[in-house]
């Protein structure tokens, strides 16, 4: 699976990391240092959704690229507007170009929609993207950034993200119920500034540290660049052969430890990592190194922006940063899971594999 790091070109970093924060107390904090509310919490009366249904509003999604991670979100969008009687009008992709997007939004604003569901490919520059729905009264929503200095509220509806920390807290759980609650860990974490990363990487690490006493993390790289995954993999694991599991940040350089443990011959150390990835979870129905895949319910993301904007239109207000769950994925769990977080079905190597 695409994960939001490799989603985010390299020009993006730098505002990302100048919205997001990371609380001291262990918690996501959103891009202006919002406190999390969960996603479930915001509903809809029943007098809401026939408001909205007899308002024969419209909505166009506006994104940034299209990836897995934008299809499952596009998806539970979708599918919440279908339910609320919102038709959609209009769905476009910037293919990561900001220049793009901005022709996207001037493009669907001539189709006059009610809402628009976005996820800016560079939030420092996106306030004049935006401007001209703000000036045509469209309500908007955002996935996981907003445009800088828009102030929610006034100029947006809300933003939906993941629940960062609770992803990392939930690897560290996954990581304890792997190893029996004790044995030495290997932690492989992302070294470099970058929100997504440094929060799910701090909370596994303080879970293990202050939730397990009979569980140490005996090893500690930082990864700069995940071209040298394999290397670092391969230096952790010589010089750690007593290793009884391993933290890896995200899924893909999680695939360099485990052909690492493999050429070794271990069949003993235990992988914990990050998003859905099919290599990663074809290993773990196999009984292999993978132990547990943490991911976020995307589809959920889509489901609670769209509703959030709908509710907007009939005076509902929404809280400013909405966060969805995450699951640990196992070896029983990974059907539901699969389809919990990106509302689709196994691989078909996977449904072979565990049949």
């Amino acid at each position: 699976m695409m994960n939001k790091l490799s989603m985010i070109p390299a020009g993006l970093v730098a505002a990302l990391l100048s919205t997001h924060a990371f609380a001291a107390d262990g918690a996501t904090t959103g891009p202006h240092g919002e406190k999390p509310t969960p996603a479930a919490s915001f509903r809809l009366t029943p007098d809401e959704e026939t408001k909205i249904k007899d308002g024969k509003f419209t909505a166009a999604l506006v994104w940034h690229e299209m990836s897995e991670y934008t299809n499952a979100v596009n998806s539970g969008a979708q599918d919440e507007f279908k339910r609320l009687g919102v038709e959609v009008i209009a769905q476009t992709d910037a293919g990561f170009d900001a220049a793009r997007q901005k022709a996207d939004v001037e493009t669907v604003l001539a189709k006059k929609p009610s809402i628009i569901l976005s996820l800016p490919v560079d939030p420092a520059t996106a306030g004049p993207i935006y401007d001209p729905a703000l000036k045509a009264g469209v309500k908007l929503a955002f996935v996981d950034n907003s445009p800088q200095g828009y102030v929610q509220g006034k100029d947006y509806v809300t933003i939906v993200s993941d629940d960062l920390f609770q992803m990392g807290h939930k690897a560290g759980v996954a990581m304890a119920e792997a190893l029996g609650k004790k044995g030495k860990v290997g932690y492989i974490f992302h070294d470099a500034d970058f929100y997504v990363t440094n929060q799910r990487d701090q909370a596994f690490k303080s879970t293990i540290e202050q939730d397990y006493p009979d569980m140490t993390i005996t090893a500690e790289a930082g990864m700069a660049d995940p071209a040298r995954a394999e290397e670092i993999a391969q230096a952790m694991v010589t010089q750690n052969p007593d290793l009884d599991g391993i933290y890896v940040t995200w899924a893909e350089p999680a695939l360099s430890v485990l052909s690492t443990l493999r050429a070794a011959g271990n069949t003993h150390t235990k992988i914990v990592t990050l998003d859905l990835n099919e290599p990663a979870a074809l290993d773990m129905v196999k009984g292999g190194a993978v132990a547990a895949l943490v991911a976020d319910e995307a589809y959920n993301i889509g489901v609670t922006a769209a509703r959030a904007a709908a509710g907007s239109l009939v005076g509902k207000q929404a809280e400013p940063f909405l966060v969805v769950d995450s699951l640990a994925v196992t070896k029983d769990t990974v059907k539901d899971g699969w389809k919990k977080s990106l509302n689709k079905d196994v691989p078909a190597t996977i449904a072979e594999a565990i049949k």
